[in-house]
C-alpha cells in the first residue's frame, strides 16, 4: 500500500500535527454496540475525519444539504486548503458562510466574520507578522466540532466563538472578555482558493442590522450572494472601508472589490454577542426573510439542538451494529459527509438565481447546486435513491432547470454557474438512474430531451464521437477519459430510450456506448489515445499519469482500462475471455511503475496501480463477480475499508469529492455496491457490520444481517432474502426497496459455490 504523506507546514502550524484527535472523540465511552443507537447517532460523527491528508472536507456548522456551511478559514492557502481548513493548521482569519467539501479546487468562503478586540485591523496579517492583521491562533484542545455546531477559542483575543446554522442562516455566538474596544469585522474581500471578489457592498440598515452582497469570480465564474446580518446588541458605531493597496491603505467606502466593515462595541467579561446572518442568491431582503422564517428568536442552544436533530433524523436512516466505536465513527461520519451537498440554492419562499442570471420566483421544487457529477454519479447519487427518496426529484428538477437555462445539463454546477469541470456529461447517469428506478416527480419527456440534447452537442470532443466513434488524441486533451465517460453516459441514455420505446435512439446510443472499444489497443491490451484509425499516440506507458500524458484525467491507462462498468461482458471479450480478464485484473493490484514526478495528488490510495483516492477506480474491485470470483472482491474491499478509511483526521485516502468517497464506504460497509450506475443492481462484496437496518421510502425497512462476521470471516458463504436462498452475487434495487431481511452468512474461506455459476453472476442489462 502506498499513501502520500502531507509535508510539514509552516512553523506556526506545524505543532498541530502532533495534536491528538478532537477530545470529544476520546470521551465517547465504549458501550454495548448491539443496542438501540437511534437516540443519538450524531455523537458518532467526527467532522475532523478527512480534514487532514488530502481529504479537503468542510469543518464547521451546517444542516443536511444546507445552503450555509459556516466554519473557520485558515490563513494558509494551497491545494490542501480547498475547503479553507486543514487539520495541520493553527490559524483562523474568519468564519465564512460558504465552503466546499472534498473538492480538488478551492472556491467560496463568502461573507467572512471575525470577532476581535483592541485596535481595529483590516488586513488579515501574515504568518510572519500576525500582529499586523487580525488573524488568531487556536488549538485543537480548545476546539469542538459536531454536526450542526462548531466552537473554538481565539487565543489572541480570548474570545470564545460558537457557530450553528439552519438551512439559510448562520448563527454566531461570541463570548467576549472585558474590553472597551471589541469588534465584529465583516470581510467581503477574502475568499478561498481561486475566489476573488469583483464587487462587494455593505450598508448599515439600523443600529443592529447590516446588509449587502458579494460578487466574486473563481471556479464559479460569476458568483453572487446576498446577506443580511442582525446583531443581538446594538453596535456603538459601524464603519466600512475599501482597501486600496497591499499595505492596507484604506478609504471610507461601502462599495468596491476590497470592502471591509467593522461593528464596534464595548463588552463586559463573559458578555455574549449573537449574530444571525441570512444568505440568499437573490437579494438582501430575501436574506432577511430567511432569518425571520428560520430563526425568529435568539435562542442559540435551540438552534444547536434543532441542527443536531436534523442530522440525527438523517443518520437514523441507517442503523448499524458494529464491533467498536471506531467503526461507528468512521461509518456515521461517512454518511454525514454524503449529505453536505448538493446544497440548497434558493430562498425560503422558493426564489432562486438561475444559470442564466435570471431570478426565478416561487419554484415548485427546492433548487440545489454543488453538483460534482463526475464524482458522485458513481455511488453518491445511487445512495440518494435509497435514502433520500424525496430529495432525488429536487436534484433532477434542479438539473433540468439548468438545462433549460444553459441549453445542456450541468457538468459541475456551482452557485448558479457552470464550471465545465471534468469529463463526460455525468448528469445523464444520475437522471437515467432516477427515471429507471421509477422516480416520477419530474417531467420525464423533458428529462429525455435534456439528456439527448446534451449528448448530441458538438463541443468537448462530441463532434468526433458522432463522426468517428472516438476522439483523436491530438485534437482534445483527456481524450481517452472523455471518450470512456461518454460511452458510459450513452449506455445509460440508451436504456432510457428503450424504456420509453424510442427504438431508433436506443439503437444509436447503444452503438455509441460501444465506442470504448475504439480506445482499446489489442497489442498492448490497454486503453490508450489514438490519433487516427491506424495510428496510436506514441510513446505510450500505461503507468504515466495525466500531467505527462494528456489522454487521461487524473489517472493512467492501468486505471482507465477498466472504466467500462456499463458493459463488463464486452470488456471481458476485449481482454480475451474470463481467464485473461481475471489475470489482468489481478495484475492491476500488484503492478508497480513510475507515474512520473508530476503525478496528480488525486492518484492516492494505491494498491499496485489501483487508486482508491480517485473515482475512476471505484468500481474496479467489484468486477470479479462478473467472472465468478466474488471472493477476490471480498478480499480487496475488506482491505480498502479497513486501511483506507479510519476515524482519524487523515482517515480518507483522497479528496472526499463531495460525498463520493464516503458513499463508496457506506455501500461497501453494508456489503454491496452499484458498479453499473444505472442498471438498478448492486454487486455484493464483503459487509463489515454485524447488522444494519435501513429506513426506506413508504415506511419500509431493510435489515441486513451478516452472520459470523469478523476480520477473518470476510467471505460470503450464502445469502437468504426473506428466508429464501439467494444465490446471485448481485441484488436489484427494486428488491431491496421492498424491505425485508437479507441474511449474509460469512466464513473464513471462499465459497466454492455461492456466486460462481454463470446464471448467478452480475450482468449489465438486468431490467
Amino acid at each position: 500500500m502506498k499513501k502520500k504523506v502531507t509535508p510539514l507546514l509552516k512553523p506556526i502550524a506545524a505543532f498541530a500535527l502532533c495534536v491528538s484527535v478532537f477530545a470529544a472523540c476520546k470521551s465517547i465511552k465504549e458501550e454495548q454496540l448491539s443496542g438501540d443507537l437511534t437516540a443519538s447517532l450524531t455523537k458518532y460523527v467526527d467532522p475532523y475525519i478527512g480534514s487532514g491528508f488530502h481529504g479537503h472536507v468542510f469543518v464547521g456548522a451546517n444542516v443536511p444539504f444546507g445552503a450555509v456551511q459556516l466554519g473557520p478559514t485558515n490563513i494558509t492557502e494551497g491545494w490542501d486548503w480547498c475547503s479553507g481548513y486543514h487539520y495541520s493548521d493553527s490559524t483562523i482569519v474568519g468564519f465564512a458562510h460558504t465552503h466546499l467539501s472534498g473538492t480538488g479546487i478551492g472556491d467560496l468562503g463568502d461573507i467572512a466574520v471575525m470577532p476581535t478586540t483592541g485596535p481595529v485591523r483590516l488586513m488579515k496579517g501574515t504568518l510572519e507578522d500576525m500582529e499586523s492583521g487580525y488573524m488568531s491562533l487556536y488549538s485543537h484542545e480548545e476546539e469542538k466540532a459536531q454536526p450542526g455546531y462548531y466552537a473554538v477559542k481565539l487565543q489572541r483575543y480570548n474570545i470564545q466563538a460558537e457557530l450553528t446554522a439552519t438551512e439559510r442562516v448562520g448563527f454566531h455566538q461570541y463570548t467576549f472578555p472585558k474590553a472597551e474596544e471589541s469588534h465584529i469585522l465583516f470581510d467581503l474581500n477574502e475568499g478561498i482558493g481561486w475566489d476573488q471578489a469583483i464587487d462587494t457592498f455593505i450598508e448599515q440598515i439600523n443600529d443592529s442590522t447590516l446588509a449587502g452582497y458579494r460578487y466574486s469570480k473563481g471556479w464559479a465564474p460569476d458568483q453572487r450572494i446576498y446577506f443580511t446580518a442582525v446583531f443581538s446588541k446594538p453596535f456603538q458605531n459601524f464603519s466600512s472601508f475599501q482597501i486600496t493597496d497591499s499595505t492596507g491603505t484604506t478609504i471610507p467606502a461601502s462599495k468596491g472589490n476590497h470592502i471591509k466593515g467593522v461593528a464596534n462595541f464595548s463588552t463586559q467579561a463573559g458578555e455574549k454577542i449573537k449574530l444571525k446572518v441570512g444568505v440568499s442568491p437573490v437579494s438582501s431582503e430575501n436574506a432577511l426573510a430567511n432569518i425571520k422564517e428560520e430563526i425568529p428568536h435568539w435562542d442559540f442552544e435551540k438552534v444547536v439542538s434543532n441542527a443536531d436533530q436534523a442530522w440525527n433524523r438523517e443518520l437514523q436512516k441507517v442503523q448499524i451494529q458494529a464491533d467498536d466505536t471506531a467503526q461507528l465513527r468512521t461509518f456515521y461520519t461517512a454518511l454525514y459527509h454524503t449529505m453536505i451537498a448538493p446544497s440548497i440554492f434558493n430562498d425560503h419562499n422558493g426564489d432562486y438565481l438561475g444559470t442564466d442570471k435570471k431570478i426565478y420566483k416561487d419554484a415548485s421544487f427546492t433548487n440545489l447546486t454543488t453538483f460534482s457529477l463526475w464524482d458522485t454519479y458513481r455511488a453518491a447519487h445511487p445512495l440518494f435513491t435509497m435514502l433520500q427518496h424525496d430529495r432525488v426529484n429536487d436534484m433532477v428538477n434542479s438539473m433540468l432547470a439548468v438545462y433549460q437555462q444553459q441549453g445542456k445539463l450541468p457538468m459541475w454546477h456551482l452557485m448558479g454557474n457552470e464550471t465545465n469541470t471534468m469529463v463526460g456529461y455525468s448528469a445523464v447517469p444520475v437522471i437515467a438512474d432516477a427515471l429507471l428506478k421509477g422516480f416520477n416527480g419530474f417531467d420525464k419527456d423533458l428529462a429525455y430531451e435534456a439528456m439527448k440534447t446534451t449528448a448530441m452537442q458538438d463541443d468537448k470532443g462530441l463532434k468526433s464521437v458522432k463522426a468517428l466513434g472516438y476522439i483523436p488524441a491530438n485534437t482534445t486533451v483527456e481524450s481517452v477519459a472523455m471518450g470512456l465517460e461518454y460511452a458510459i453516459d450513452d449506455w445509460c441514455l440508451a436504456q432510457v430510450a428503450k424504456k420509453m420505446s424510442k427504438d431508433e435512439d436506443y439503437q444509436y446510443f447503444s452503438k455509441r456506448a460501444k465506442n470504448y472499444e475504439n480506445y482499446f489497443d489489442k497489442q498492448t491490451r490497454f486503453m490508450r489515445g489514438r490519433i487516427s484509425e491506424n495510428e496510436w499516440r506514441a510513446p505510450f506507458s500505461p503507468f504515466v499519469s495525466r500531467h505527462r500524458n494528456d489522454d487521461f484525467c487524473e489517472g493512467n491507462s492501468w486505471q482507465y482500462t477498466w472504466l467500462v462498468p456499463q458493459d463488463v461482458e464486452g470488456l471481458i471479450q476485449l481482454l480475451g475471455g474470463e481467464e485473461p480478464f481475471s489475470q489482468k485484473l489481478d495484475s492491476l493490484f500488484i503492478a508497480e511503475g513510475d507515474m512520473g514526478e508530476e503525478a496528480s495528488n488525486d492518484i492516492s490510495g494505491l494498491i499496485g496501480q489501483y487508486a482508491h483516492g480517485n473515482e475512476p477506480s471505484h468500481h474496479i474491485t467489484y468486477l470479479y463477480p462478473y467472472v465468478g470470483q466474488p471472493w477476490k472482491t471480498a478480499e480487496k474491499v475488506r482491505f480498502i475499508t479497513e486501511n483506507f478509511y479510519t476515524d482519524k483526521p487523515d482517515g480518507i485516502i483522497g479528496n472526499e469529492d463531495v460525498g463520493q468517497m464516503s458513499a463508496w464506504y457506506v455501500f461497501s460497509t453494508l456489503g454491496f455496491y452499484p458498479l453499473n450506475p444505472a442498471n438498478g443492481a448492486y454487486v455484493f462484496g464483503s459487509p463489515t457490520i454485524k447488522q444494519a437496518t435501513l429506513k426506506l421510502a413508504e415506511g419500509k425497512e431493510l435489515t441486513v444481517e451478516a452472520k459470523n462476521n469478523s476480520t477473518e470471516n470476510k467471505y460470503i458463504q450464502s445469502i437468504t432474502l426473506n428466508g429464501k436462498p439467494y444465490t446471485k452475487s448481485y441484488i436489484l434495487h427494486r428488491d431491496l426497496m421492498q424491505g425485508g431481511h437479507l441474511v449474509i452468512k460469512m466464513g473464513n474461506k471462499p465459497s466454492n459455490t455461492w456466486g460462481v455459476a454463470k446464471e448467478d453472476r452480475p450482468r449489465s442489462v438486468l431490467q
